[in-house]
C-alpha cells in the first residue's frame, strides 16, 4: 500500500452528503500554496498525493495541480463524487496532465438511496456516465463507500453491482461514518451500529477476495471484521508504522497522522489482537462499548499478511 498524503484544494461542493465530513466553508486553496504542500509532500518521501475538497473537480486550477504533482514524481490522485467528471472534456484532461487513478464516492446501488444520502437527484445515473468515460479513458477508479445505517444491509450488493457493470474496478474502500462532524450532528439517523453492517461488510469482503480484488476498512473494529484484519487501513498502518499527512483547510490546518488508536474497552484486554486493533472511533459518545468482544486469533498472521 502507497503512503499517501491529502489535500484539501476547496471547501465547495455540488452535493450535500447527510454524513460529509468536510462541509462547505468556502475557502479555496491557492494554487502556488497546492504546489508548496505537494513539494513538501516529495521531500518526505510519500508515494503520493490525494486531492480532496469539497469536491476538487470544482476547483479552477486542477489540472495544472495534477501535472505539478506528476512532473515532481508525486502521484496524483482525487477523490470525488463524479458528477462533473459525467460530461464534457475534464476527464480526459486530467488524464493528459497525468492523473491515472480517481476515488469515486458511491454509497449505493440502489438509485433512490444514493440520491438521497447525497440530497442530489441524479447523482446514481452520473456516476455511471462517469465510470464509463472513466474505462474508456483507461483512469483507473477506486470505489470508495461511507458506510451508514441506509446502506448497512447492502454493502455487497453495491460491490456486486459495481464489478458487474466494470469488471475493471479493482479496489474498494468503506469508511465507517464520522460521527462527530456537524453535518452528522445534524443528521444523526445516518449513524449505522457496527452490528447493523457486519454481515453486509462480511459478504461484500468475501466476494472481492473471491474475484481476486483489494480493499480496505476504516474506523470498523477488528472483532467485525476479524477474517479480513490484515485488510483494516488502521492496521496496516500500525504495523507497518506509518504517518498520515493530511492539509485541511479548516483551523486543523495540517495533521500529521502518527496515532491510529481510538477507543478501546475493557474486552480488548482479553483480545489477542488488541496491539493490531484501533479499537472503536466515538466510542461512548455514539458507539456503545457494550458491542466489542475479544478475538483470539494469531496477531503474528495479521502481521505477516500486512507485510
Amino acid at each position: 500500500m502507497a503512503n499517501l498524503g491529502y489535500i484539501q484544494l476547496l471547501r465547495i461542493c455540488n452535493q450535500r452528503c447527510r454524513f460529509c465530513s468536510n462541509p462547505e466553508n468556502m475557502r479555496v486553496l491557492p494554487l502556488d500554496e497546492a504546489r508548496t504542500q505537494v513539494d513538501e509532500l516529495g521531500r518526505l518521501g510519500y508515494d503520493g498525493v490525494i486531492f480532496t475538497g469539497g469536491e476538487p473537480t470544482l476547483y479552477g486550477d486542477l489540472r495544472a495541480i495534477v501535472a505539478h504533482a506528476a512532473s515532481h514524481g508525486v502521484a496524483p490522485r482525487i477523490i470525488t463524487n463524479g458528477q462533473d467528471l459525467s460530461r464534457g472534456r475534464l476527464l480526459r484532461d486530467l488524464r493528459d496532465a497525468g492523473l491515472r487513478l480517481m476515488h469515486v464516492s458511491l454509497h449505493s446501488s440502489r438509485p433512490e438511496v444514493q440520491d438521497a444520502l447525497t440530497q442530489n437527484p441524479g447523482s446514481f445515473d452520473r456516476i455511471v456516465r462517469t465510470l464509463r468515460k472513466a474505462g474508456r479513458l483507461g483512469v483507473d477508479a477506486d470505489i470508495n463507500t461511507v458506510i451508514n445505517r441506509y446502506n448497512a444491509g447492502h454493502l455487497d450488493e453495491t460491490v456486486r453491482c459495481v464489478v458487474g457493470r466494470f469488471p475493471w474496478i479493482r479496489h474498494f474502500v468503506w469508511n465507517n461514518i464520522d460521527p462527530s462532524m456537524n453535518r452528522v450532528a445534524e443528521n444523526p439517523d445516518t449513524v449505522a451500529q457496527p452490528p447493523e453492517f457486519e454481515m453486509s461488510l462480511h459478504r461484500a469482503m468475501t466476494f472481492l477476495e473471491a474475484t481476486g480484488r483489494t480493499f480496505r476498512v476504516e474506523r470498523v473494529p477488528l472483532c467485525f471484521m476479524a477474517d479480513f484484519a490484515h485488510c483494516s487501513t488502521e492496521t496496516r498502518k500500525i504495523v507497518k508504522e506509518e504517518v498520515r499527512l493530511v492539509n485541511f483547510l479548516d483551523e486543523k490546518g495540517q495533521v500529521r497522522q502518527i496515532d491510529f488508536i481510538h477507543g478501546k474497552a475493557g474486552a480488548c484486554r482479553a483480545c489477542r489482537l488488541d496491539a493490531v486493533c484501533a479499537g472503536l472511533y466515538e466510542m461512548g459518545k455514539w458507539y456503545s462499548p457494550a458491542c466489542l468482544h475479544p478475538i483470539f486469533l494469531d496477531p503474528d498472521a495479521v502481521r505477516k499478511k500486512v507485510k
